[in-house]
């Protein structure tokens, strides 16, 4: 059973029906692209997740508990973390300290378990390879490094699911494919990832699922090669060639 499901999930914006009947999931160990064009709805689908849009149909569930009604702070509590496609860094704090701040807060909630902060960080720190700037101020350094910095403070809570909002954007091809790595180790560990991502060539090489939005339907499900060749998902998404 998927560790996390979004079920027929609808919401409105004024007269704009943003999802309509979305229903998504992520398992553990697993990665799950969800792609489809700019205002498709991922990134609202993303929000009603994290807890931070509520929907005006359909529920979530984490780990067999509906959650639909938990704010976004209890989600973090329980394993869920996300990155944002704005990036959403202290750009005043260095890199090192970006994640000490999510360590240390996940600390106070895990009710004082012997840990050592500073190590766990270094560990994290090393693992999303951002090594050569971890003294440095976040508003110093490319955007690129600034996601990896989003992600690896999102990592330092241990998080059972994490959502990406476009995490590669800003990543050259190197970076790219050291990245798509590192999502793979993730998964390997056992992290469920729900994966939005315009980098095609980087979804199709990860993720074991697919849903595909478009409109704020899902117009699509399916493996890397169902969905490359759903003609639907060429004409909306891929296109023909």
């Amino acid at each position: 059973m998927p560790l996390l499901q979004a079920e027929e999930i609808s919401v409105t914006f004024g007269g704009h029906r943003a999802l309509v009947d979305v229903s998504v999931d992520a398992e553990e160990g697993r990665i799950t692209g969800l792609i489809g064009p700019n205002g498709a709805g991922k990134t609202t689908c993303f929000n009603v997740l994290s807890g931070l849009q509520p929907p005006q149909g359909g529920r979530v569930i984490f780990d067999s508990q509906d959650i639909s009604a938990v704010p976004a702070y209890k989600r973090g509590r329980l394993g869920m973390a996300r990155t944002f496609q704005r990036i959403e860094v202290f750009g005043s704090l260095t890199v090192f300290e970006n994640v000490l701040v999510a360590a240390e807060i996940r600390h106070r909630w895990s009710r004082g378990e012997e840990i050592d902060l500073d190590a766990e960080c270094n560990d994290i720190i090393d693992l999303v390879g951002l090594r050569k700037v971890a003294d440095q101020r976040v508003d110093s350094i490319p955007t690129g490094l600034s996601r990896l910095t989003e992600l690896a403070r999102a990592l330092a809570t241990k998080p059972r699911v994490i959502l990406l909002d476009e995490p590669s954007s800003g990543l050259d091809d190197d970076e790219s494919e050291a990245f798509g790595d590192l999502l793979l180790t993730l998964a390997k560990r056992g992290v469920a990832i729900l994966l939005v991502e315009h980098d095609i060539d980087l979804v199709m090489q990860v993720c074991d699922r697919i849903h595909v939005l478009d409109f704020g339907t899902i117009i699509a499900v399916g493996t890397p090669v169902e969905i490359r060749k759903d003609k639907r998902v060429q004409k909306a998404y891929l296109g023909e060639d």
